[in-house]
């Protein structure tokens, strides 16, 4: 079965590709699988052998998983016996007619308007030698909305600084073009004359560390961490709340679902979906424009 996860895993990178983070995932996944049923073959699983993984998911050893962890333990599942049956392994569909647990439908935390005008205003300390990257970066994740990885990865010349866009190679290497807000390009363009000529490079990374290579996006959250902390900010935040912020924000302010989508790199509307939810401000401001008796409204 080993020799199987491998090709699996080898097949999602190849063919399909799948981020490194999703087949760090996936490859444990199939690990606490193959431990549990160390003896069976592809064409011995059954659907007890099912039951028996996912009655022990919930609550393995002293950690109880989210729904959410669950779920993708079994989507790894599903598909790597999928691939299985392409290849002509298994036959049958162990997962055929079992009951699986639903994925938990939470909001998206994000910050208001005021909030993170409040948390880009804050300034680094004079000293530190990473003010302006550290703030290009703040402003880059909120002003376009990308996933820690995808900011990772850019390079000097996927700014487009004249048009105000920014080329995005996504999940599954799907590429797509975002703008770029005005405050964003401002604090790139400061940063990258504060490193100096090499910058100019169009293969050079965006964002560097302190060893002059790639910011990795583990990077990325200690840097917002770190600013956090500078900045008495008591409130939890990490990278990927600037994109449900950027989403959240033009959806209140009237933008269409569909460019939402394109902009956040979503296969599917439904994903986007989740972001039209709308703030305490924003559902207080609509319900006193529209109702007749709301506070502030002349009684009829």
């Amino acid at each position: 079965m080993r020799n199987w996860a491998r090709k699996f895993l080898t097949h999602l990178r190849g063919a399909r590709n799948y981020s490194a983070h999703t087949l760090r995932a996936y490859e444990s996944d199939l690990e606490r699988f193959l431990k549990r049923f160390p003896e069976a073959g592809p064409a011995d699983i059954s659907r007890n052998h099912i039951r028996t993984y996912l009655a022990e998911l919930p609550g393995a050893g002293a950690v109880a998983y989210s729904r959410n962890t669950v779920l993708r333990r079994i989507s790894a599942l599903r598909a790597f016996f999928r691939f299985l049956r392409q290849e002509g392994a298994m036959t049958g569909d162990p997962f055929c007619a079992l009951p699986l647990p639903r994925k938990e439908a939470r909001l998206p935390k994000f910050l208001t308007e005021g909030e993170m005008g409040g948390l880009l205003s804050r300034a680094a300390p004079a000293r530190s030698p990473f003010r302006e990257r550290d703030r290009a970066i703040l402003e880059l994740l909120y002003s376009s909305g990308l996933r820690r990885s995808e900011l990772a990865a850019l390079s000097v010349g996927d700014v487009d600084f004249v048009s105000g866009f920014v080329r995005v190679f996504g999940k599954g290497s799907r590429e797509r073009i975002v703008p770029v807000g005005l405050s964003a390009l401002a604090g790139l363009r400061d940063y990258l004359r504060q490193r100096g000529p090499g910058s100019a490079r169009g293969d050079s990374p965006l964002f560097v560390n302190a060893r002059g290579q790639r910011l990795s996006d583990a990077g990325v959250a200690f840097i917002l961490k770190a600013w956090l902390r500078r900045a008495g900010w008591l409130k939890s935040v990490t990278p990927h709340a600037f994109r449900h912020s950027f989403a959240t924000h033009l959806l209140n302010a009237g933008c269409d679902l569909r460019a939402v989508q394109e902009m956040l790199g979503h296969r599917s509307l439904a994903t986007t979906q989740i972001y039209t939810h709308v703030s305490l401000e924003k559902l207080q401001e609509v319900y006193r424009k529209a109702h007749p008796r709301a506070p502030g409204r002349p009684a009829a």
